[in-house]
């Protein structure tokens, strides 16, 4: 169903490298289910610019994937936030976490219709210049990303920060039309080592343009500081493996985007 978008609320946030930063809350409609999408950009810039779909991790659409779209605009881009769960749908424990996002990740196919969804709502936006897009996505999401890309949407990039990157169907990543970067955790727990092998076998199959990189000390979750510092529980923020993934996400949006 055709991206309907509803209504917007306006609120200007911290000054930026180029100019006033603003964000706007969106409401969009698909397949008769209201979503509340977040989107960021810098009003001092009139030409249209590349857009970076993020989405969230396993808890929903939060301060995390807002403080992403923000972030990237400053730079220049204009972030739209993702909201695959729904209006609404914001789980509190990781017990409903667990849940709400086992509903995607058995049925792929819900969860591409909804990406693509954010993804119309985000070409939509009058600031975007719809030839240039990409999406990135944070554990959930980084999972979310690919599928996307597997999917075939018409993006020149996916990345996927300490995402799962398993599938059940690797052929599908001949759909692939952008280029794949994937940053992980070298520590991460959650993350099999035979579901990386497996991940860069579909990749060389599908002669994909794709890019692994791995930080050592660090585990899953390593660029949310809410995730504390704690290795030992499998999750926690890491400085210097946010730092480094987010410069390498950087030179690779300057690489797809030139």
């Amino acid at each position: 169903m055709k991206t309907i978008l509803l209504t917007s609320l306006f609120c200007l946030i911290a000054g930026a490298a180029h100019g006033a930063v603003k964000s706007q809350i969106v409401e969009y409609i698909d397949g008769g289910i209201t979503f509340e999408g977040y989107v960021a950009w810098d009003d001092a810039i009139t030409a249209r610019r590349p857009g970076i779909l993020v989405v969230h991790e396993w808890t929903g659409l939060g301060d995390h994937a807002k403080a992403s779209c923000d972030s990237l605009a400053s730079l220049g881009y204009v972030g739209f936030g993702a909201d695959i769960y729904g209006k609404g749908v914001r789980p509190a424990t990781s017990e409903e976490a667990g849940k709400e996002a086992g509903k995607y990740k058995s049925d792929r196919a819900l969860m591409r219709s909804r990406a693509q969804a954010a993804l119309r709502a985000m070409r939509s936006q009058a600031q975007v210049d719809t030839n240039r897009v990409a999406v990135i996505g944070y554990c959930f999401g980084g999972t979310v990303a690919l599928e996307l890309a597997r999917g075939g949407a018409d993006i020149r990039g996916a990345v996927c920060l300490h995402g799962h990157v398993d599938t059940p169907a690797p052929a599908d990543a001949n759909n692939i039309k952008g280029k794949v970067l994937v940053l992980l955790g070298a520590d991460d727990p959650y993350i099999p080592k035979e579901s990386i092998a497996a991940f860069e076998q579909e990749m060389r199959d599908a002669k994909v343009d794709w890019q692994l990189v791995s930080y050592g000390g660090a585990v899953h979750s390593f660029t949310n500081p809410a995730a504390g510092t704690d290795n030992s529980k499998g999750a926690a923020y890491n400085a210097d493996a946010n730092r480094r993934s987010w410069e390498a996400m950087l030179d690779f949006f300057k690489e797809i985007f030139r």
